[in-house]
């Protein structure tokens, strides 16, 4: 495994910085990003990185089920950031507790340089990143887990705090005057679903209603809210935590003959498309091709030049409530798949 140094290797640090600087510029206009995108492109075209580092080993172990766009999101980043930084990067996922601590410790004991986790159930995952952190490999921690990020060892956690972002959701659902809203939890025991649901309790003045469903198994989830919505006609929003189950809550409500107001957390580019089109209230955009892009970029940078980002604090990517009048602004980046 490849340690730490701290001299002896070149990087074309000017290269980094305009492409950093790029990047920021691209949020702010699409010629921006048209820029930043034909940038990237034309410097995978000639197979080369920004950088001349060594070409170090990064994986990414997540807690995605499969077919979730979220992820694919995250990936986007991920990898878009390793071809700019020279990392050979491997990805592995599994919704199952136990399978996602083994993929990890298969890492460790192939001895990458750096390893990025999602901690939705950190207690199954708690031994695993210690063992990588005692065998001295950089971990950083995304999208779940902050609570427990520093405790484990990892140089910092990105993402967005769940709470506050549930917090943002009860406040908008108050400015849009709702008075009983449903919450649905696609994955049970993951914290970070609890943590958006608790939040939002918190702050709506009206009533909240916790609906649990398996995610796995897109017709349970419409069909479990389609009879939520019928057996309850007081339900004036249903909140999902995800955007690939926005659509399943927009098509229940329609069967159920409900008018409750679809909302979500996270965005893709039919979330996008929907806001626009006004099938969809508002989005919780956490940013994920950031939390991907950042992770890596963190582990070059720790391995480069022992830089970490936080001072003990999660970096935030998130929470943006995104409207149908945000949505048209983000649909190209939503259809390139960077948000």
């Amino acid at each position: 495994m490849t340690r730490l140094r701290t001299g002896g290797v070149r990087a074309v640090v000017g290269a980094v910085l305009a492409l950093a600087l790029t990047g920021a510029l691209a949020g702010c206009s699409s010629t921006g990003g048209k820029r930043a995108e034909d940038a990237r492109k034309a410097a995978e075209a000639q197979g080369r990185a920004a950088v001349d580092t060594p070409r170090w080993t990064v994986a990414m172990v997540t807690h995605s089920g499969d077919g979730d766009t979220f992820w694919d999101i995250v990936q986007k980043g991920a990898k878009q950031a390793a071809a700019k930084d020279n990392i050979n990067f491997l990805y592995a996922h599994s919704d199952e507790a136990q399978q996602q601590a083994q993929l990890i410790d298969s890492y460790v004991a192939k001895g990458v340089d750096g390893l990025i986790v999602t901690l939705a159930k950190p207690d199954a995952m708690k031994a695993a990143v210690e063992k990588a952190v005692k065998a001295g490999i950089p971990v950083i921690t995304v999208n779940s887990g902050a609570e427990q990020s520093k405790a484990y060892g990892a140089l910092t956690h990105i993402g967005q705090d769940e709470t506050v972002a549930g917090e943002a959701v009860g406040e908008e659902l108050d400015k849009r005057g709702k008075k009983k809203a449903l919450c649905v939890l696609h994955e049970q025991g993951n914290v970070g679903h609890e943590q958006r649901c608790a939040g939002t309790k918190k702050t709506f003045g009206g009533e909240l209603v916790n609906l649990y469903v398996d995610g796995t198994n897109m017709p349970d989830v419409k069909a479990s809210i389609e009879a939520k919505l019928q057996s309850d006609k007081d339900v004036d929003a249903v909140v999902t935590l995800g955007a690939p189950f926005a659509d399943a809550a927009v098509q229940a409500a329609k069967s159920a003959g409900s008018k409750a107001e679809i909302d979500t957390f996270d965005l893709n580019a039919k979330v996008a498309t929907a806001l626009q089109a006004g099938t969809l209230g508002f989005a919780v955009d956490q940013q994920p091709y950031l939390q991907g892009y950042e992770a890596v970029d963190l582990i070059w940078l720790y391995r480069y030049n022992a830089n970490v980002l936080g001072g003990g604090k999660p970096v935030l990517t998130g929470p943006q409530i995104i409207t149908k009048d945000d949505a048209a602004k983000l649909v190209e980046y939503a259809e390139r798949g960077t948000r």
